[in-house]
């Protein structure tokens, strides 16, 4: 950490303990879930999984569709979803 200024500081602190707290209850949860997926698996599985948002003509509201996901993403997705 190279900051000076106590703001600059605190921000880096908060911001390291909020991605801590995510990663951890991201392991809490699939641990719960029985999943044999670290975090870092579940991380990079999210790097694949798309969706389309899209709006027809004629229709006021956006759709959205997932794009195929194998086997552990899916599982991943309905964990978290």
């Amino acid at each position: 950490m190279y900051h000076r200024r106590r703001r600059r500081i605190e921000a880096h602190v908060l911001v390291a303990f909020v991605a801590y707290t995510i990663y951890k209850e991201l392991e809490r949860r699939l641990v719960a879930a029985g999943l044999p997926i670290s975090p870092a698996r579940a991380a990079e599985l999210t790097q694949t999984m798309y969706e389309l948002t899209f709006c027809l003509p004629n229709t006021p509201d956006d759709r959205r569709q997932l794009l195929a996901m194998d086997p552990e993403q899916s599982q991943l997705y309905h964990l978290l979803r």
